[in-house]
């Protein structure tokens, strides 16, 4: 299987247990110049922007861990352009969902609320 099926299977989960949890899908791979988005979704407080990684059992290096300060800081400018573009009441939340996956099928679903906020960061929401 291609890494981009395994990502989208991966993608697919997570909104998946979005909606389950009471969250509204808004958007999926909102992308720009330098940056994307994997999940948008809102839950009525809270709009979360989602960063989804997918990993095989027993990966040397978790999900997490691949959300470094450089793509956290990618995230917070597409998640600006993002909501430029569509103003909303809600409050921005960077999350994090670890799924694992072998073969085709989903084993688990991790999700990290307020993964990391925008502190030194020079975009305002």
């Amino acid at each position: 299987m291609k890494t981009t099926e395994i990502g989208r299977r991966g993608e697919a989960a997570v909104c998946d247990w979005l909606r389950t949890h009471g969250y509204v899908v808004v958007q999926q791979n909102f992308c720009i110049r330098g940056g994307e988005i994997d999940i948008i979704a809102e839950n009525g407080e809270y709009l979360a922007f989602v960063e989804v990684k997918t990993r095989k059992p027993g990966s040397l290096s978790s999900g997490y861990d691949a959300v470094t300060e450089k793509k956290q800081a990618r995230l917070i400018q597409t998640a600006a352009v993002w909501c430029a573009a569509h103003p909303t009441q809600l409050q921005p939340r960077f999350d994090i969902a670890c799924v694992v996956m072998q073969g085709k099928r989903i084993l688990s679903v991790d999700y990290l609320e307020n993964a990391f906020d925008t502190t030194g960061s020079d975009f305002i929401f």
